[in-house]
């Protein structure tokens, strides 16, 4: 590889996409020590780590709200980005610049030992896709300096480059279920043990009670850690009243009372992590002040793109694109009170476990009329083998248009008075119909 002359966002943007042709996931040894070389920025963070398989991002967001309604500055760390790369880093509310974007990608890319890249030498070390971007956010946040710092896992967590950090306040972990079991494993157990690798020494946790094998997992290495630990449940909160586009929810037990709060979003999942993260803010709080008005704030004021969104009256876009995550939006959509039909526009990686998720799809017998689409991804699973899966299940045909966007168009122009159109399979699919929008 050789060295570019980059001087704008897009050569950057342009450069980091390409980067997975050329590298691949490094030790964590070697994460740390380009940390170490970039004046571990780290180390003047107070980070709270969040892994999981499912609703990262929403949690996230739910304590970023929460804390800024408290009146803290928060910076976060997401992924993956809907329609432009700048999502993924956001402090005080606000995307990062592009020039800032700019100015940290320079400062790693300099930092680069390029002779040894040019020759190709095996020991040469460059940063994978998301590395690259996690050094970008810990530039950056360091700049800003803001009181707490939330970082998002990539794939994992033990192994993560987010892990590469060098102390955290909180350790969350989210619902854990099936996907990338080539490199999780293929069990819950394994795959809670890989999330579990974001727990420290020192550190409180919190997580979500998925099953009892992924808590004794949790709890076992707590114990080993000699960590306070927590985990949150279903039985923590109830349903309240769902109301057109909100729904309320009660937390139990919140300040030795039952608290009612309204989320924005007709996503009945939300309220799992909802309830994980006031649990986790509590823990971080430890009774410092932290209200329940000022959580109420927080929860109702919270906003997290693709999960559930309306993205035009009666059109909603899901990021679900796992089993697990096609379980929840089929709850949601099953509880929406929705009286009029309902259409599905469907779009699959074939990394996935597709055949499970459109199974689900299929016999739940909520969707009168589906699309199957392809995105603009080299991972997009062919819309002909998806029609064949669809088409195995009785009175379950669907149609196919090769093009996300045109599938949308058509589907939005020729909507029947009262249907309800849902986008799910994902993120790559809602990115692209939000972009179309947004255009």
């Amino acid at each position: 590889m050789k060295r570019q002359n980059i001087t704008t966002f897009r050569q950057a943007v342009e450069y980091i996409d390409d980067v997975p042709r050329f590298t691949s996931k490094h030790s964590m040894e070697e994460t740390k020590a380009f940390l170490h070389r970039l004046g571990d920025p780290d180390s003047e963070l107070r980070i709270i780590h969040v892994a999981g398989t499912n609703g990262k991002g929403s949690v996230c967001a739910y304590m970023c709200s929460i804390l800024e309604a408290a009146g803290y500055r928060v910076a976060m760390f997401t992924s993956p980005h809907l329609v432009c790369i700048r999502e993924r880093f956001v402090a005080d509310g606000e995307m990062i610049s592009e020039e800032d974007f700019l100015r940290a990608f320079l400062r790693i890319y300099r930092l680069l030992d390029w002779d040894a890249l040019e020759r190709q030498e095996a020991e040469a070390y460059h940063p994978t896709y998301f590395e690259y971007l996690f050094f970008i956010a810990m530039l950056l946040f360091a700049e800003k300096k803001p009181d707490f710092t939330i970082l998002e896992t990539g794939v994992g967590g033990r192994l993560d480059a987010t892990n590469s950090v060098g102390h955290k306040e909180l350790s969350v972990i989210t619902h854990i279920g099936f996907d990338h079991v080539g490199v999780l494993g293929d069990t819950l157990g394994k795959i809670a043990s890989e999330k579990a690798g974001i727990l420290r020494p020192g550190v409180p946790a919190v997580w979500w009670n998925t099953c009892e094998e992924t808590e004794r997992v949790f709890r076992h290495r707590a114990e080993e850690l000699g960590i306070w630990a927590d985990s949150v449940s279903e039985n923590d909160y109830s349903f309240s009243n769902f109301k057109r586009k909100t729904i309320d929810f009660c937390l139990h037990n919140l300040y030795d009372r039952d608290v009612t709060f309204t989320l924005r979003t007709i996503a009945a999942y939300q309220m799992e992590n909802c309830a994980l993260a006031v649990r986790a803010v509590l823990a971080l709080d430890c009774g410092r002040g932290i209200t329940p008005e000022q959580i109420g704030k927080g929860v109702e004021d919270c906003f997290w793109a693709g999960r559930m969104e309306e993205v035009r009256p009666e059109v909603f876009a899901d990021g679900a694109h796992n089993e697990d995550g096609i379980r929840a939006f089929l709850e949601t959509v099953a509880s929406d009170g929705h009286p009029g039909s309902r259409s599905l526009l469907f779009g699959v990686v074939k990394d996935k476990d597709y055949k499970s998720m459109i199974k689900k799809l299929a016999v739940s017998g909520l969707f009168q009329k589906v699309c199957v689409t392809h995105m603009h991804s080299s991972r997009a699973l062919d819309t002909g083998t998806i029609a064949d899966i669809f088409g195995g299940y009785p009175g379950c045909n669907c149609e196919i248009c090769e093009d996300a966007g045109t599938a949308f168009c058509r589907m939005y122009e020729n909507r029947k008075d009262g249907e309800r159109i849902y986008v799910a399979g994902s993120l790559y699919l809602v990115g692209e119909i939000k972009e179309l929008l947004g255009s």
